[in-house]
């Protein structure tokens, strides 16, 4: 039996992340399917476009490269992560990158070059039997600057909260001085916003944490953990034809 201390044991989590808590919080259907049962989804083109866009962007600030040569990063990335892909949103979000990036490299370049990327941070609580553990994009360390890229096609008038929980999170490991930012990339905007209020935002992901926790102590089972979840499968958490199967497999919905 596993010991009661740790029940993510049972299921072979040997960390969280703000990423899997945001689920959670978005879709217990959904982290139970892919955390819980293995049915992963696919990644959708938005998502690409988010991780093509930063590789440019950060490529072009670490290397001092031009805007044209951050653009041709970025679209090589999103043509090698998308090659096999069957998202009906795929050429839209192709013609997105290149303006998005326009957009980031007009907002940072005056940042000047980081001095880390994509930094693994590990948050441990006590009474948590396992640590948060995150990956923040960019960091100017010796200026106390960690920002967060974010990309969409609607900009946002403030933080979203789960992005704050996200940043916040990465903020606390990096030090109570860090200036945390996040910068929002649209095709024809940009801003960036300031996170306020860290602490709180760190001890509301803990709370889900533990949240999580509570929830996979009451079994070993994860079809009994999905007999006390609901999917929407018109939220987008469920866009993906295999994620509808897959609810449509455990949930006959």
């Amino acid at each position: 039996m596993t010991s009661p201390t740790n029940p993510f044991k049972a299921y072979g989590i040997e960390h969280l992340s703000p990423s899997a808590c945001n689920t959670f919080i978005g879709s217990p259907a959904s982290f139970v399917l892919e955390r819980l049962m293995g049915k992963r989804s696919q990644v959708g083109a938005a998502a690409h476009r988010g991780t093509s866009v930063e590789d440019g962007v950060v490529s072009a600030l670490l290397n001092d490269l031009s805007t044209s040569e951050a653009i041709k990063i970025a679209q090589d990335t999103f043509s090698k992560l998308t090659s096999l892909s069957g998202d009906p949103r795929r050429a839209k979000e192709a013609e997105a990158v290149p303006e998005m990036v326009k957009q980031a490299m007009a907002e940072l370049s005056s940042y000047g070059k980081p001095s880390s990327t994509q930094g693994k941070i590990s948050w441990d609580v006590e009474g948590l039997a396992v640590p948060i553990i995150g990956f923040y994009d960019v960091a100017w360390e010796e200026h106390g600057i960690l920002l967060d890229l974010k990309t969409t096609h609607a900009l946002p008038s403030k933080i979203k909260v789960n992005h704050a929980r996200q940043v916040a999170l990465y903020a606390a490991c990096l030090g109570d001085n860090i200036d945390a930012r996040l910068t929002y990339i649209t095709p024809k905007k940009v801003a960036t916003y300031k996170l306020e209020n860290v602490r709180e935002h760190v001890q509301a992901l803990e709370r889900v944490a533990f949240t999580i926790q509570r929830f996979l102590a009451i079994s070993e089972d994860p079809k009994v953990l999905a007999s006390l979840v609901v999917p929407d499968t018109d939220s987008f958490y469920f866009s993906d034809p295999l994620a509808r199967q897959a609810a449509f497999e455990v949930w006959g919905l």
